[in-house]
């Protein structure tokens, strides 16, 4: 069986290796079919491409666009995406705005809590600095020693109502499709089951993006927990919807699941790349 993972960073977003550098290791954890999809930025994949290549590794060129949607934080994968695309690139580079300001409105809240000089110590973990994130604040704050791990500081400073939590207004839902579409690309939900929406508005949010054109979500992430696997299965026999596989991978240790033990899909499912390789 074909093993598939469609949703990695690398540090050209808030990863730790080069995108080259993911490759080899999705590549050493057994993966056949491989995409970066690095946060609102496309500058790493030619490097992944080529890597993968000579690897012999299927490459699938992708993104990961940060959406607002219901006053929450929505993310959105764009596979099979043209890199060069103008409306993409344009509309990825809107996002990006305004990253900078955030961090340091982040930063002065952690120096309130005990935490100081967190906007340069978050810098040294940023590999594109038009990208910093909260997850380069969670690994300085866990190299003080204050917590053990990034979803240890997610827990107690980094989440909507913590210190730190700082939120942002990204792209639209609509507009994040048009430029995945824009760029000939295929929308998915990434990781559904991570965002705190009651069964009706998560309802409500799988009804726009199939009236937007989207027949895709996330099923097996390393962000779902093993429970909600067959959830999202469930979920996307009853919408029509194909699936997705992917562990999330932002850094060997960080991630729940490697890539040698993510398990496949649900069977009575249809990936999402039945017809692509």
């Amino acid at each position: 069986m074909l093993k598939v993972d469609l949703h990695c960073h690398s540090n050209v977003s808030d990863g730790v290796l080069a995108p080259a550098a993911v490759a080899a290791y999705a590549r050493k954890g057994g993966v056949d079919a491989w995409a970066l999809t690095d946060h609102d930025e496309v500058g790493g994949i030619k490097a992944a491409r080529a890597k993968a290549n000579e690897l012999g590794m299927r490459f699938v060129p992708g993104v990961e666009i940060s959406v607002t949607w219901a006053n929450q934080t929505v993310h959105l994968v764009g596979l099979h995406v043209d890199e060069d695309n103008p409306d993409l690139l344009a509309g990825l580079a809107a996002t990006r705005q305004g990253r900078d300001a955030r961090g340091r409105e982040i930063a002065a809240q952690l120096e309130q809590a005990g935490i100081p000089d967190a906007y340069e110590g978050a810098l040294k973990y940023v590999g594109n600095p038009d990208l910093l994130s909260r997850t380069h604040f969670a690994r300085y704050i866990v190299e003080t020693g204050r917590c053990n791990s990034t979803p240890e500081v997610f827990r107690k400073y980094l989440s909507e109502g913590k210190p730190g939590y700082v939120p942002h207004r990204w792209a639209a839902l609509d507009q994040a499709m048009g430029w995945i579409k824009s760029a000939g690309g295929i929308p998915v939900i990434a990781h559904p089951g991570r965002y705190r929406f009651d069964a009706t508005a998560e309802g409500v949010l799988f009804d726009e993006f199939r009236q937007l054109g989207g027949n895709a979500i996330e099923v097996v992430t390393g962000s779902h927990t093993p429970d909600q696997y067959a959830v999202y299965a469930e979920v996307a026999r009853r919408y029509g919807f194909l699936a997705s596989r992917g562990t999330d991978f932002h850094a060997p240790g960080e991630a729940r699941v490697e890539f040698d033990a993510l398990p496949p899909l649900p069977a009575n499912v249809t990936p999402v790349w039945h017809d692509w390789f």
